[in-house]
């Protein structure tokens, strides 16, 4: 606003130096337009230098707000559904937006048939990937057939199989538009850090190679059965599973590491929720930042002669504390029925635990 008002105050001295001081007038408009350089080097200056700090003293948050998850507006086709009803809440027994409204998925609050509408017309593929570690790779075969049976089905899926015994993994009927890919990677004595690597793992093949296949990344333990719909309403730039032992704990009650000498350290007046470490994604590019700073604050606590009291699950609890994910799954999504049995409030089971003896399978 204030450039006109300069320009008019310049032209009307202009007209009366006319009449009386012809010489004063190109005298005049060079100074205004030195003022007007002036100014506009003055404000290159200072919005740069804002810009740096912001970059400097809040590169993480500034990286957050530029990759939130903004759905792209996509034509449908013509679908029919059920109306939405504004004065009929989908659910009135639980939770479905957390306080910085991400979307807490539960039976009964999602369209699918909208949902797969949207990410088939967006032609996405999905890379889902699992850890079949020394005799792990005994569940593998369930999981991948199981995964078929209830695992995005309709849509284009890489599954991506770590192991350290390639030539065990089953062969598997796979659909139209489903491949499996075996990577071959290296085991660990104890069972603590086989599952700390996955993050090592998953950072370093997501710049590789994920980046470049796969549009969304969805990581999962082996020793789980897919037993109902798991799709796309599920994906969203970050998303993080309630844990089934803790998500009607306070967050005094939660296991997060304690101890200030930790890098997953969380007080005990901080904590949204409790994670699963069992299965979480987004996009690509957000999962390769979380697991790589997962990865290195392990790295940081081994020189620092300490170990995160639940080894990843307590460092991705830290990562998702502060940086907020963009969907949370209910704990359908993670499930043990042989230990928690079904509530009322678990609608369906869609992802749960296959029983079993860890210590002679580790052993």
């Amino acid at each position: 606003m204030g450039t006109p008002l300069n320009l008019r105050t310049g032209l009307e001295g202009s007209q009366a130096q006319e009449a009386g001081r012809p010489k004063c007038h190109s005298l005049h408009l060079g100074i205004l337009s030195f003022i007007v350089l002036v100014l506009v080097f003055f404000c290159y200056g200072f919005l740069s230098h804002r810009i740096q700090v912001l970059g400097n003293s809040a590169g993480e948050t500034c990286m957050a707000i530029r990759h939130l998850d903004v759905q792209e507006v996509i034509t449908v086709s013509r679908v029919a559904y059920p109306q939405p009803k504004v004065l009929t809440p989908t659910r009135r027994d639980v939770l479905v937006f957390t306080p910085w409204l991400a979307p807490i998925i539960w039976e009964g609050t999602f369209n699918i048939d909208i949902l797969n509408e949207q990410f088939r017309l967006r032609n996405t593929t999905i890379g889902l990937t699992v850890f079949a570690i020394k005799k792990y790779v005994v569940f593998l075969k369930l999981f991948l057939e199981t995964a078929e049976q209830h695992f995005m089905v309709g849509h284009k899926v890489i599954y991506y199989v770590f192991t350290d015994r390639p030539a065990d993994v089953p062969q598997v009927a796979l659909g139209a538009g489903r491949q499996l890919v075996v990577l071959t990677v290296r085991n660990y004595t104890r069972w603590q850090d086989v599952s700390m690597h996955r993050m090592e793992m998953i950072s370093r093949f997501s710049e590789q190679r994920f980046l470049h296949e796969v549009d969304y990344l969805v990581c999962g333990d082996v020793d789980m059965k897919f037993s109902d719909h798991v799709g796309v309403e599920i994906l969203s730039s970050l998303f993080g599973t309630l844990h089934p032992g803790f998500y009607g704990s306070s967050r005094e009650a939660f296991t997060y590491e304690r101890r200030p000498q930790s890098q997953a350290y969380i007080p005990r007046d901080e904590g949204d929720f409790y994670y699963a470490g069992g299965f979480f994604g987004g996009s690509v590019l957000e999962v390769h930042r979380l697991t790589k700073a997962c990865h290195e604050a392990m790295v940081e606590d081994q020189a620092n002669g300490i170990e995160a009291v639940w080894h990843d699950e307590s460092h991705l609890n830290k990562y998702l504390l502060h940086h907020k994910p963009t969907k949370v799954l209910s704990p359908e999504y993670v499930w043990d029925q042989k230990l928690l049995g079904w509530p009322s409030i678990m609608k369906k089971l869609r992802y749960v635990a296959v029983p079993k003896n860890h210590q002679a399978i580790r052993n």
